[in-house]
């Protein structure tokens, strides 16, 4: 590359970081309603400009992704890896997230249907608010969101539609159909919350209001359909 074609490269990323800023700030505020005081909007927005930063480096227009897309994997990416650098998670979060998430298996298994709030509690030995306690701490104290599941930041903008696809590509592929097929047979409610966060973008808050419901239980109900997900997928991210 010689130096006007650097230059004009240069020139390029820093037009995309400018008119993309704003879509920093956008996403901060969208997982700063469901962080820890203790997350502060300023650090998750300096982590986001840092993926921004790297996206404008990055970014080839020619898979069919548009750079908003791309940027907002990397963004969010940026501040998820940020705040587990941190490593502010008690180990009592990790443990019940696993424990939420085997006692769902085990009871869709018993009843092959979808697990009931009072069939997990009774199962885990405790009792209903206790429960619905728990949700809301793990919520609050772990970051569950569909790329903890296992999907590649490199094929979210989309399937490559050629025919070279490596093996990596294709398990991709694959999780997505996967990870599409069993969000659509979740409980109503649920799918509907992570459709309100994820697609529409609306934060808890909003979603309460939506559904007529406190923010907290908005949490729990997300907290809860993204632990359903990951029993199901588990042979998918074991």
């Amino acid at each position: 590359m010689n130096k006007a074609q650097a230059y004009l490269r240069h020139q390029d990323s820093y037009v995309l970081v400018e008119r993309h800023a704003p879509l920093v700030k956008r996403i901060a505020q969208h997982l700063l309603a469901r962080l820890p005081s203790s997350v502060l909007l300023d650090d998750l927005i300096q982590a986001g400009m840092i993926g921004l930063l790297e996206a404008s480096r990055n970014f080839d227009g020619s898979k069919g992704a548009s750079f908003e897309t791309y940027a907002g994997i990397r963004i969010r990416g940026s501040m998820l890896d940020e705040i587990r650098r941190g490593d502010w998670v008690p180990r009592s979060v990790h443990r019940n997230s696993r424990t939420i998430a085997d006692a769902i298996e085990n009871v869709e298994q018993a009843h092959g249907r979808d697990a009931r709030d009072t069939e997990v509690a009774a199962y885990m030995g405790v009792g209903l608010g206790e429960y619905h306690t728990m949700l809301q701490d793990v919520s609050c104290g772990k970051i569950i969101g569909i790329e903890d599941l296992g999907i590649s930041e490199d094929v979210i903008g989309g399937p490559d539609t050629g025919n070279n696809l490596g093996f990596d590509e294709l398990a991709a592929e694959r999780f997505q159909s996967a990870l599409a097929e069993n969000i659509g047979r979740l409980p109503e409610r649920e799918a509907l919350v992570l459709s309100l966060y994820y697609d529409e973008e609306l934060n808890l808050r909003e979603i309460g209001e939506v559904l007529n419901v406190s923010e907290s239980r908005v949490s729990q109900i997300h907290s809860q359909a993204m632990h359903r997900l990951r029993a199901r997928l588990r042979d998918w991210h074991a």
